[in-house]
């Protein structure tokens, strides 16, 4: 059996004259199961100035209670208000649980759309003006970050905070763009002639700039050994062989980053660098990259896994008509048809 609190008309008159604002704060009680007016106040100052000196002394130690305090803000229905549900510790538990079945009653009476905050207090600490505003930056702060939401915010502050000057490179929103060395623009060149076939490239972050590691020559069975284990790497690659019978060269771009092994600085550094080296390569040096790779293991490449990169399967298959089968159990048995001639059938 569920008790069901009626609202007086007093209270329900003096909510619907309070919303316009001539009132600063109502206590609601309840008394004889009915939701009763309590105190009211009318304004004098402003919402923060007698918060404290208009709420605190409403606070009964044994009693609970249902406090609606306006403020001075207000929304598309008219003022903000606060509403307030007063529950001590040491009150009995039958009028706990009468005030915490009749919260939504209130709620509803005074009009939802009025209520800008709730709060829940047992003690005066939870519902005084400074447990309010502790009240209001806990619901504006951020939810929790998860590991991999932590990690991000960590090298997007590392990214903010690494100073760049003007004379060496500039920064866009397309990236990092670090100067290449002389040894390197040489490399790239000897690439686009086809006289070199592999191109290792580092960042030094504390120059900040780009530098050749090497361009030993490098079959297929190779690359994996080319990829260190330890830090991260650019890597163009010159990957020849053939497809449907066309020999063919095609430059394979490799970013190659071994997982959490390296610093935070590095892994922001590489991924923000890489698209301005891929444009400058490609703009400057008329290099056409026919793939672009990020692994994080050198295990990855395999001939198998570049072709397939650059000659992804066709996966549309084009179904053989198929002559319908006759309807089953409807067909008689075969016949033998005698000819007319001799032995073996053969005519006469």
């Amino acid at each position: 059996m569920f008790l069901v609190l009626v609202v007086t008309p007093e209270l329900r008159e003096f909510l619907a004259k309070a919303r316009s604002g001539a009132v600063r704060l109502i206590q609601v009680l309840i008394r004889d199961e009915q939701l009763v007016l309590g105190a009211y106040k009318e304004p004098s100052q402003t919402w923060d100035r007698e918060y404290d000196h208009s709420i605190l002394p409403l606070l009964d130690p044994q009693e609970p209670c249902y406090i609606l305090y306006r403020l001075d803000s207000q929304n598309a229905q008219g003022y903000e208000w606060i509403f307030i549900s007063w529950s001590p510790d040491q009150s009995p538990v039958r009028q706990k649980m009468l005030y915490a079945a009749t919260r939504a009653t209130v709620k509803k009476e005074f009009g939802g759309g009025h209520v800008k905050d709730e709060m829940f207090g047992t003690v005066e600490e939870d519902v005084c003006l400074q447990g309010y505003l502790r009240h209001m930056s806990s619901c504006s702060a951020p939810a929790p970050l998860t590991a991999a939401e932590q990690e991000l915010q960590r090298i997007r502050i590392t990214e903010v905070k690494t100073e760049m000057s003007v004379e060496n490179k500039y920064q866009s929103v397309q990236g990092l763009a670090f100067p290449v060395q002389d040894d390197v623009k040489r490399a790239l060149r000897l690439l686009k002639e086809r006289r070199i076939n592999y191109i290792q490239l580092r960042l030094d972050t504390e120059k900040e700039t780009i530098e050749l590691v090497h361009t030993n020559p490098t079959e297929i069975g190779d690359l994996p050994s080319r990829v260190p284990t330890d830090t991260p790497r650019y890597h163009l690659f010159l990957y020849k062989h053939t497809h449907e019978g066309d020999s063919l060269e095609s430059v394979v771009f490799i970013y190659s980053m071994p997982g959490y092994s390296c610093s935070i600085k590095e892994r922001m550094l590489y991924s923000s660098c890489k698209s301005r080296l891929l444009d400058e390569v490609e703009r400057d040096y008329h290099l056409e990259v026919a793939k672009k790779l990020e692994i994080d293991s050198g295990s990855e490449l395999t001939e198998e896994f570049l072709y397939e990169e650059i000659h992804p399967k066709q996966h549309a298959h084009k179904q053989a008509f198929a002559k319908p089968r006759g309807p089953a159990g409807k067909r008689g048995n075969k016949r033998l048809i005698k000819g007319g001639g001799g032995e073996n059938g053969e005519r006469s």
